[in-house]
């Protein structure tokens, strides 16, 4: 409980207990106050009238004024009759009284008045004491309550006396008693309190801070220099260049490397802002992009080209976020990031190698494939050709064509890994587009009895586009679905604006794609596990390169058993 809490509920009780002793107080001294009144109010003053009527009596025959002095103490009487049997003994001392007035020698109507009077005083010395005894009762029960609230109100007090110092004390003494030991450098003292109060939290945030103050004592600042200067050693010696950064994007350290290739001085470098450096460093720059624009999507950046060495060289960013957990907390703490540059240039080296070696190869390959597909057709012209003869034709024939396609499509990608692509961007009428791709599939979609089935928008807006690559992609994307769709089946090629943007999309009936491959779908050389493995995997890779070369995006949804929708999106022109 906490010592709030603790005062609020004593005090306030304590409190309580005296208002209800002051009421109870105040209730029965009021009451004895009605009941005093009321005996001198009702029978005080009928006994005194009383006195005065028997002294008037006694002075009658001496005095003629004492009749009249009788008669108007009997007028007060009437009025302050009170007590039970006090009004018939008033009408009788009246009716004697009025019957002495007429006969004032009657010797015996003087003795009757008398024996009225003392009726009346009689009755009203009774009521007096009865009266008194409904005080003394009053006084009795007054003094009861008075006293069980006063004893309430001595435990009450008498408990707070007892453990409220104590409770408020204690903790105190054992926290000034802690302080001093960490004043006197023993930083393995600790307070132990079971309580769940204020001075619990104060206990707990007390160890806290001796726990820190021991690890820090602990700590050996020669060794710490040592370790620092071994760290610093390691980062310098690393091949890759490394630069920190704090919380607040100031540039810790920089390896050699890292100052090599950003082309300043340690000293412009080190301890500055790294948004103040980006603006006339374009590396930095390029470095903090992500940092100060994390990126909403997980797509794998591209390298960095960088002159370094006398050549152009490839790096690949890593930022590391540095995080820890302070001693004696729960959560984590961000420190700053870590940027490695990994020198991929030699791995980029064998990359153009093989690119260039596959576009030789593909160019190559080309003429003679052109050439068996030539003799062929010269050998159906021919005739004369028999059935097993014919078929060995076809076979050529297929597997021409299919050669003549893998080639095209290595040409393609050698072109888009050497950067060579040649666009012809302008403006381009959708609609000539989605003709050109239909016409291109339409023989393989009639020998499956595929509808192909366009949505298209009569006033569509022209798009920025080179039309022969994007026709292509199109085309690539029907192709497909054509493949992958069972016979008798429906192809949707939908073409809708979006925004200041342009939607191709097309939807077949097929099986779908699993979720697990849908990230690598337009990888190069990937092919979904399972599938036909007619292609070489390289289509979808060149259908991302063209749209992007384009400023477009491409993606694709798909769920298993509920068909593929491929689309790519076009600004508008």
């Amino acid at each position: 409980m906490r010592i709030k809490t603790k005062l609020t509920l004593g005090v306030g009780l304590l409190f309580l207990l005296i208002l209800v002793l002051a009421i109870v107080s105040s209730a029965y001294i009021n009451r004895l106050k009605n009941d005093t009144e009321n005996i001198l109010v009702s029978n005080y003053n009928t006994l005194e009238y009383t006195r005065k009527m028997m002294l008037a009596l006694d002075e009658i025959q001496q005095s003629p004024m004492a009749l009249s002095e009788f008669e108007q103490n009997l007028q007060l009487q009437k009025v302050n009759v009170t007590e039970t049997g006090e009004k018939e003994a008033t009408q009788k001392l009246e009716a004697h009284y009025m019957q002495f007035r007429t006969n004032t020698a009657s010797a015996t109507l003087p003795a009757l008045m008398r024996r009225d009077i003392s009726l009346i005083m009689t009755l009203n010395m009774q009521a007096i004491q009865r009266k008194t005894q409904i005080a003394q009762a009053t006084a009795g029960n007054g003094n009861l309550w008075i006293a069980t609230a006063g004893t309430l109100c001595f435990i009450i007090a008498f408990v707070l006396l007892v453990n409220l110092p104590g409770n408020i004390a204690n903790p105190v003494k054992a926290l000034t008693a802690s302080i001093q030991q960490i004043a006197n450098k023993n930083y393995n003292q600790r307070v132990h309190l079971s309580q769940h109060d204020e001075f619990g939290e104060l206990a707990s945030s007390f160890n806290t801070m001796a726990e820190k103050l021991q690890e820090y004592n602990n700590s050996n600042l020669s060794e710490l220099l040592v370790e620092k200067k071994r760290i610093e050693t390691l980062i310098n010696n690393m091949h890759d260049p490394v630069i920190g950064l704090d919380e607040n994007k100031k540039i810790l350290f920089a390896n050699e490397e890292a100052i090599r290739i950003s082309g300043m001085q340690r000293e412009k470098l080190i301890g500055q802002q790294a948004q103040d450096i980006a603006v006339t460093n374009d590396l930095i720059r390029t470095l903090i992009r992500e940092l100060m624009e994390p990126k909403q999507n997980s797509a794998k950046a591209r390298p960095i080209k960088i002159f370094a060495d006398g050549k152009e060289s490839y790096f690949e960013e890593d930022i590391v976020t540095i995080s820890i957990t302070p001693t004696g907390e729960t959560g984590k703490k961000h420190l700053g990031h870590v940027i490695v540059l990994k020198n991929i240039t030699p791995f980029k080296e064998l990359d153009f190698a093989k690119t260039n070696f596959i576009a030789t190869v593909s160019h190559e390959l080309k003429t003679p494939i052109s050439s068996i597909k030539l003799g062929v057709q010269l050998l159906e012209k021919e005739g004369g050709i028999n059935e097993s003869q014919q078929q060995l034709l076809d076979g050529i024939k297929d597997d021409s064509n299919r050669l003549l396609s893998i080639t095209g499509e290595l040409l393609n990608l050698s072109q888009v890994e050497t950067g060579n692509i040649q666009l012809s961007i302008q403006q381009s009428n959708p609609h000539k587009i989605i003709r050109y791709a239909v016409d291109a599939v339409k023989v393989q979609a009639d020998l499956k009895q595929i509808a192909l089935e366009v949505k298209e928008d009569k006033l569509l807006p022209l798009v920025k586009a080179d039309e022969e690559k994007t026709a292509w992609v199109l085309t690539n994307f029907l192709t497909n679905a054509i493949r992958y769709s069972p016979e008798k089946s429906q192809i949707t090629i939908e073409v809708n604006p979006d925004g200041q943007q342009v939607v191709f999309s097309v939807k077949d009936q097929g099986k779908g794609i699993d979720a697990r491959y849908k990230d690598r779908i337009f990888d190069r050389y990937f092919q979904v596990p399972g599938s036909s493995r007619a292609g070489t995997g390289l289509g979808l890779a060149i259908c991302k390169e063209f749209i992007e070369a384009q400023g477009g995006s491409i993606g694709v949804d798909s769920e298993i058993g509920s068909g593929s929708n491929f689309y790519f999106l076009l600004s508008k022109a």
